[in-house]
């Protein structure tokens, strides 16, 4: 059987195979995943895969500034383990996601067994970042950042440097929009950590 492809913008391949990955089990996904390290995937709770092929210049550039500036402050702080844009989680609802920059408190990082942190952690972060790339079309990652926090996240920035703005997510509570922010805050679930927007608008 064949899969439908559809292209979702110029960077994003989705490919719907319906019930074939869909009964794919979890180690049968990480395996599968194992043996194409050069891609990006993603699988949504329907089944279906997404395909990212690496970063440009540009986005790679503001996702490092973003993994240096949290990962500082998860140095410093201590109460949690920070995730780079290469883990991927297993959400409650089935979905494989890889934000591009995560955080998970310690005591559930440390509730997983050896091989569940081995593999895919079968959990949702606490924290997400997801920043936008020029050829990412917003609304599909407004879903993401929805997701997650249906999931169980406390806390998601989703960042659009083409705009200057970061959209603010937590549960029961309306979306919050930052136009041209020159920082944002984390508080209270990330106490003083602060991100400078400034050089990841550039």
């Amino acid at each position: 059987m064949n899969p439908i492809l559809e292209y979702t913008a110029p960077d994003a391949l989705i490919l719907h195979f319906g019930p074939i990955i869909q009964h794919m089990s979890d180690n049968e996904f990480f395996d599968f995943c194992q043996r194409h390290p050069d891609l990006r995937i993603e699988r949504t709770s329907e089944g279906d895969l997404i395909i990212m092929p690496p970063t440009g210049g540009e986005t790679g550039r503001s996702n490092f500034k973003l993994t240096t500036y949290f990962g500082n402050w998860v140095e410093t702080d201590r109460t949690g383990e920070g995730f780079d844009s290469s883990t991927e989680f297993i959400l409650p609802n089935g979905a494989h996601r890889s934000p591009d920059v995560s955080w998970v408190r310690r005591e559930r990082w440390e509730a997983l067994t050896a091989e569940e942190r081995e593999k895919f952690p079968p959990l949702c972060p606490d924290f997400v970042i997801e920043l936008r790339s020029k050829t990412d079309r917003l609304r599909p990652l407004q879903e993401k950042m929805e997701e997650y926090i249906e999931n169980g996240a406390r806390l998601g920035w989703l960042i659009d440097p083409l705009e200057r703005k970061v959209w603010v997510y937590r549960p029961n509570a309306a979306v919050e929009c930052l136009d041209h922010p020159s920082t944002v805050s984390g508080d209270p679930e990330l106490p003083g950590f602060v991100l400078p927007l400034g050089r990841i608008w550039r």
